[in-house]
C-alpha cells in the first residue's frame, strides 16, 4: 500500500511535467505554422483545438471508451465547462498578443495562473498558503518575468491596459480549468475530457477566427504537405497528448503544483528557440530560466505530509486484548473450577 501511495504522486508529477514540456513545443510549432501558412493566431488556435480533439476522439474510439461514455448531466456539464474555458483561455491570450506582444501576453497569462490557483485554493480549502508554496510561486513568477521580459518593447498605454486585462482573464480561465478538472467525474477519464473539451472549444473559436481573418477560406484544412504536417503535430502532441497528461496528473497533485507545471511551457519554448532558431536569451533570460526550473522542481520535490498509518504490530497488540481478557475470565470462572 505504501508503494502505491508513493507511485501515484510520482506518476502525477511526471504527467504534469510532460504536459508542460509538450506545450512548449506547441508554441514553436504554432509560430512556424502561422508564418508558413500566413494564418492568424486565432486560426492556429482553432486548428490546434479541433485537430487535438479529433485525435483524442479517434484514440478513445479505438480503445472502446466512447461506447461506455455516461450520458449524465454531470458529464455533459464537465465537458461543456472544459470547452468554454479552453476557448476563453485561447481567445483572451491571442487578444493579449494582438494588443501587446507575445512576451508580455505570455508573461502575464502564464505567470498569473499559479497566483490565481493559490488564492482560490486558500478560499476553497479554507487554509492559508504556507511559506514554501508562496516562495515557489513567487520565484516562478520572477523567473518567468526575467525569461520573457523585453525592455526594448514599447506599447501604447491603452493597448497595454487592454492587453493586461485579456491576459489576466486568460490566466484566470486556465486556473479555473485546473481547479474544476481536479475533481474526477464518474465514468469520465482524461482522454475523453480532452477530446470533447477541445472539440467544443475549437467550435466556439471558429466565429472569432473567421472575423479576425476576414475570410472563411483560412479555416479550410491546409493543402501544402509541410503545413499539414505542422498542423497535425500541433493537434496531436502539444494538444491531445499534453492536455490528456495534464488532466490525468491533476488527480494526484496539488492544484498549485499543477499550475506551476504550466510555467514549463514558456521555458521549453525559449530553450527550443535558443537552440533551434539561434535566439539569444542573454544572461538575464538564462537566470530566469534557472530560477523557474528551481521553483518548479522544489514544488515537486516537496514531501507530502500524511497522517501516519497504524503499524501491524500495534493492531495485533490491540486486536486480541479483549478476547484474551474474556478467555482468562472464563478459564478461572467458578463454574470451570467445579468441573475440574
Amino acid at each position: 500500500m505504501s508503494s502505491l501511495g508513493v507511485s501515484r504522486p510520482r506518476a502525477a508529477s511526471l504527467s504534469l511535467v510532460t504536459a508542460g514540456v509538450l506545450w512548449g513545443t506547441g508554441g514553436l510549432a504554432g509560430a512556424v505554422l502561422s508564418e508558413r501558412a500566413e494564418l492568424s493566431s486565432t486560426t492556429v488556435a482553432v486548428y490546434r483545438l479541433l485537430f487535438g480533439g479529433a485525435f483524442a476522439l479517434l484514440l478513445s474510439g479505438s480503445t472502446g471508451r466512447l461506447r461506455c461514455l455516461p450520458r449524465t448531466v454531470e458529464v455533459g456539464r464537465r465537458l461543456l465547462v472544459t470547452g468554454v474555458l479552453l476557448a476563453v483561455f485561447q481567445a483572451c491570450y491571442f487578444g493579449a498578443v494582438t494588443l501587446t506582444s507575445v512576451s508580455v501576453a505570455t508573461m502575464v497569462t502564464i505567470g498569473s495562473v499559479p497566483v490565481f490557483v493559490a488564492l482560490a485554493s486558500t478560499v476553497l480549502d479554507r487554509h492559508t498558503v504556507d511559506l514554501p508554496t508562496a516562495v515557489a510561486v513567487g520565484s516562478a513568477v520572477v523567473g518567468l518575468v526575467l525569461l520573457s521580459w523585453s525592455p526594448g518593447e514599447v506599447v501604447d498605454t491603452g493597448n497595454l491596459v487592454g492587453g493586461l486585462v485579456c491576459a489576466l482573464v486568460s490566466g484566470a480561465s486556465f486556473a479555473t480549468l485546473t481547479l474544476v478538472t481536479r475533481r474526477p467525474v464518474p465514468g469520465l477519464d482524461s482522454l475523453r475530457t480532452t477530446a470533447f473539451g477541445c472539440l467544443v472549444g475549437g467550435v466556439l473559436l471558429v466565429p472569432m477566427a473567421a472575423w479576425s481573418s476576414g475570410r472563411l477560406s483560412e479555416l479550410l484544412p491546409p493543402a501544402r504537405l509541410d503545413v499539414a504536417l505542422l498542423a497535425l503535430y500541433l493537434g496531436l502532441v502539444p494538444t491531445a497528448v499534453a492536455y490528456a497528461a495534464y488532466f490525468r496528473g491533476l488527480g494526484g497533485a496539488r492544484p498549485v503544483v499543477a499550475a506551476l507545471s504550466a510555467l514549463l511551457e514558456p521555458l521549453t519554448a525559449a530553450v527550443l528557440a535558443a537552440v533551434l532558431l539561434g535566439e539569444d536569451l542573454g544572461v538575464v533570460g538564462w537566470c530566469g530560466a534557472v530560477l523557474l526550473v528551481t521553483a518548479v522542481a522544489s514544488s515537486y520535490l516537496r514531501p507530502t505530509h500524511r497522517s501516519p498509518e497504524p503499524s501491524k504490530s500495534s493492531e495485533v497488540r490491540r486486536g486480541p486484548s479483549r478476547p484474551l481478557k474474556q478467555e482468562r475470565e472464563s478459564r478461572y470462572s467458578p463454574r470451570d473450577d467445579t468441573k475440574r
